[in-house]
């Protein structure tokens, strides 16, 4: 049987949360699925190159990514992303806490078999 698949454009947030922290230059973004159906898309769609895109103008020297099934969530690590770090840059986010909310507004497909999975839109 051959069944066509719906795909509907929605941002990250609604189909993960995340929580970022630092340490020096290096910010790290834990990016959490609402829903253990949603944990493939967001690491087929969510990847290292991806995020580097993302933060282009902020020209980070690395982004690696570690994924964390069994929690269906990953952590994304950021060099060099921080302006020279807390003690060292005149950034007024020097943690870069704000960062997680550049990385969920991201736009990725999500199929329309898991659009019940996802957190309800934002107005």
């Amino acid at each position: 049987m051959n069944t066509i698949t719906s795909k509907y454009s929605v941002p990250l947030y609604r189909a993960a949360h995340g929580r970022t922290g630092d340490k020096g230059d290096r910010s790290n973004i834990s990016v959490i699925a609402w829903h253990p159906a949603l944990f493939d898309t967001i690491v087929q769609q969510v990847t290292a190159e991806v995020v580097a895109q993302i933060f282009r103008d902020r020209q980070p020297s690395a982004v690696t990514r570690y994924l964390l099934p069994n929690l269906h969530a990953m952590n994304v690590v950021i060099d060099n992303v921080l302006d020279g770090g807390v003690n060292h840059s005149k950034n007024l986010d020097t943690h870069g806490k704000a960062l997680s909310f550049l990385l969920l507004d991201t736009l990725i497909e999500v199929d329309s078999e898991l659009v019940k999975y996802l957190a309800p839109e934002v107005d």
